[in-house]
């Protein structure tokens, strides 16, 4: 499951996101520059952009960071300014602003995962919850409404899981007894299905991260961010992405690609003119040094990719070719 920022045992406020450093040397900011944090969490990215002499606007849409927002407020009143809203809108939310960069870390942080009473733990006890938003649907609803089927393939397509259909059919088996609301009867109903290897990690966590990105929209919001930073940004405009597992990283890796992320090339068509990139140079993947896994493990799974916006025309966003998982309800 992806975490985006660790909270260290001396000081529980102050959460450090992954890849920091790496990720401010990819924006490259320049004093003065304007720059969209679109994942703003506990505020990690748009302080350090901040002393760096940026001018930040921060979006969440988790209404639980309305206090690091106000802190940054007070302390940069002049060059920080918080917006409610989804990153998948960051260009309308920062409409009229000349942006330079944009960062987006992606998945649930540890902020989210500390609080008990949001549900994204399988190690805390809480209800089955899971929405980083005001969204209608909960991990709940999915798990007590949802067919055996279809909740087979969405743990087998957003959560990659071998066991996703004997775990579906334990997961139905105990709601017929009783629903089930909280996260540790649902942990429990998954190990007592596949069992636990020693040593190895929670067998639930594959289901958890399904149930997140499903809640949440988690893929949609991505793809759509991902096209609302290519509008926002002009020519030499930065994008730095920070994912944490394989199936966001493919995304926004063919995002980047554009032989992978053409979007309305067909097979039935001759390709008429080469594909003029949005994106160049793309750079290498970054992963977590040795320095920074010893002090939080949680960076292990991180992965950050970044590049720099061409003078192409934006491209209508899409879904093809960038690998998007999917699950199509009532399909064996």
């Amino acid at each position: 499951m992806g975490e985006r920022e660790h909270t260290g045992p001396q000081d529980r406020s102050l959460h450090a996101p992954v890849l920091l450093d790496e990720v401010i040397v990819a924006l490259g900011t320049r004093d003065g520059e304007r720059v969209v944090d679109g994942t703003f969490g506990a505020g990690g990215y748009s302080r350090a952009l901040l002393e760096a002499g940026a001018h930040v606007i921060g979006i969440d849409r988790d209404p639980s960071v309305a206090p690091m927002a106000d802190a940054l407020a007070k302390a940069f009143p002049d060059r920080f300014r918080f917006a409610s809203g989804r990153f998948s809108s960051l260009d309308d939310l920062a409409e009229g602003e000349d942006i330079s960069a944009v960062v987006l870390d992606i998945g649930v942080s540890s902020m989210q995962l500390d609080q008990a009473e949001r549900g994204f733990s399988f190690a805390k006890a809480g209800p089955l919850d899971m929405r980083m938003g005001q969204d209608d649907t909960s991990a709940a609803d999915l798990v007590n409404d949802l067919a055996e089927t279809d909740l087979g393939n969405l743990i087998f397509a957003y959560g990659e899981e071998r066991a996703s259909r004997r775990i579906a059919r334990a997961i139905v088996a105990a709601r017929n007894e009783a629903p089930i609301t909280d996260t540790l009867t649902l942990a429990r109903v998954i190990e007592s299905a596949v069992g636990r290897k020693p040593g190895g990690g929670h067998p639930a966590t594959r289901t958890f991260q399904a149930l997140r990105i499903a809640v949440n929209s988690e893929f949609d919001e991505l793809v759509a961010g991902l096209f609302a930073a290519e509008r926002l940004l002009g020519e030499g405009g930065r994008l730095a992405v920070v994912t944490f597992h394989s199936l966001e990283d493919r995304i926004v890796k063919r995002f980047f690609d554009a032989s992978k992320s053409a979007g309305t090339v067909s097979r039935h068509m001759p390709q008429i003119a080469r594909i003029e990139p949005c994106w160049a140079p793309v750079r290498k993947p970054v992963k977590a040094g040795q320095a920074e896994l010893a002090r939080n493990p949680r960076a292990r799974s991180a992965t950050l990719r970044s590049a720099i916006r061409t003078a192409a025309p934006a491209r209508e966003a899409h879904r093809t070719g960038l690998g998007v998982p999917g699950f199509k309800r009532g399909a064996a």
